[in-house]
């Protein structure tokens, strides 16, 4: 009998769209391999290369490739949700949506919520010590901050039925909406000043995004070996390219599709439209791609391989900020010099400390990495007698607190947990203790949801 990975892989049907795994993959490895580049860390903070040597921001064109996951996202959502569908007793759909969520969050927030517990306990206990200072308080900052990524494919997630019956209504027109809001949003914030009005666009510029997986979907993004398919793709990737060349260039829009410190303007926090062109370029480009991909995954080595990447991908995206700190730490304790970033110094530790980082992650991926094994696949209550169960709004509630939460976390951090220190979210103060609590209580509301049973 081979290892469960081996196994995976062979009984893989042929009908599973390889690529599309091969995308969530290496988008998250161009996350994290962005970050260590990008930390500048001396024995006084962390900084970020990319303020310290600006000719390196066209980088962010490259490894800026959040778009490409959300783009994946959507293309999965549609599968699965339209596969519960199917599966659904007779009546409404009201448990379907409810299983749905939990089906999909269970894998995403079972191994976050470990990495928030064990990170929320390891910061209670280092500042009762008396800790918190220096590298540490930089680190019980920073650690959270990915989860804001982790936030956006939770609405994603709770936003799919209701836009996949408007793609199915209108298609390409649907995306169009949404860039067009996405747009809208940007005259009204840059033209006539309208404050607030920015935050829309954390929903419209990612959903527009997560609509092209729709179309993907149904195969309306023309992908194929065929040269005339290739015609969508290439246009996509051209026309999102100038459009974000020329908003860059002639807009407000700084050239960094990452944000940087001090900036008055970020084309992420909160997005804007020269990253939503910038995503359609991505999409359009890995999409243009596919066939040599599809030809090097049919080799069962490389198919293994990307199997065995998926099983732990969320686990190591959650814990390389941890892997990359803990190795700036080390260095720190063991008065191992740290050069000014950017020099040539810098430069030649640089391959040292990425082995070391990657080292560390993968010690903690096999520490963390049975949370994020799938648990059985949720499926709507089969029992089900009554078209509706009362299950939607309690799962709508409970995604809704676990998007609060987990944005909420990402901007607060775990430093100063003993001074309540708070962020805004938006408007609103919130708190690490609140935001873990609201986090928690979402995740069991769409349990409950998701497990309903008619009794009747």
């Amino acid at each position: 009998m081979g290892s469960p990975v081996r196994v995976l892989a062979e009984a893989t049907p042929a009908t599973r769209d390889r690529y599309v795994d091969l995308l969530r993959v290496a988008s998250l490895a161009a996350v994290v391999l962005g970050h260590w580049l990008m930390a500048a860390v001396t024995p006084d903070g962390v900084g970020n290369l990319l303020a310290v040597v600006p000719a390196l921001q066209p980088l962010t064109w490259l490894l800026q490739v959040m778009p490409v996951f959300f783009f994946v996202g959507g293309f999965a959502h549609a599968l699965s949700y339209r596969s519960l569908l199917r599966k659904r007793p007779e009546g409404s759909t009201d448990s379907v949506y409810a299983a749905f969520l939990r089906a999909r969050l269970q894998r995403l927030l079972r191994p976050t919520m470990v990495f928030v517990l064990v990170w929320g306990a390891a910061a209670l206990l280092i500042q009762l010590l008396g800790g918190g200072g220096g590298l540490t308080g930089v680190t019980l900052r920073l650690v959270t901050q990915p989860l804001w990524f982790i936030g956006i494919y939770l609405a994603m997630v709770a936003f799919t039925p209701p836009l996949l019956r408007l793609h199915e209504r209108y298609g390409w027109g649907a995306f169009a909406g949404l860039a067009g809001a996405a747009a809208a949003v940007d005259v009204l914030r840059f033209a006539a000043g309208v404050p607030y009005v920015e935050f829309l666009n954390f929903a419209f510029v990612w959903l527009a995004v997560h609509q092209l997986g729709f179309l993907r979907a149904d195969g309306r993004l023309g992908v194929g070996p065929a040269l005339p398919a290739l015609r969508r793709p290439a246009l996509l990737a051209g026309g999102g390219l100038v459009g974000a060349v020329a908003l860059v260039a002639f807009g407000p829009y700084p050239l960094s599709m990452v944000g940087m410190p001090g900036e008055k303007v970020s084309n992420m926090a909160p997005p804007t439209l020269a990253l939503l062109c910038h995503g359609l370029w991505l999409v359009g480009a890995v999409e243009l791609l596919r066939a040599p991909a599809a030809r090097l995954l049919a080799r069962p080595r490389a198919w293994r391989t990307v199997v065995a990447a998926n099983g732990v991908a969320m686990t190591a995206f959650l814990w390389h900020l941890t892997a990359m700190l803990g190795v700036y730490g080390a260095m720190l304790a063991l008065d191992v010099p740290l050069p000014e970033p950017a020099t040539a110094a810098w430069w030649a530790q640089t391959p040292l400390r990425l082995a070391f980082a990657a080292a560390l992650t993968a010690v903690l991926v096999a520490a963390f990495r049975t949370f994020e094994r799938p648990a059985a696949p949720a499926t709507p209550p089969a029992t089900a007698t009554a078209p509706g169960t009362g299950s939607a709004p309690l799962a709508a509630l409970g995604a809704t607190l676990c998007l609060l939460g987990v944005l909420g976390l990402s901007m607060v951090g775990f430093a100063g947990l003993l001074e309540g220190r708070t962020a805004l979210l938006i408007a609103v103060p919130v708190s690490a203790p609140a935001a873990v609590a609201a986090t928690l209580c979402g995740w069991l509301l769409v349990e409950r949801a998701g497990r309903a049973r008619d009794a009747r």
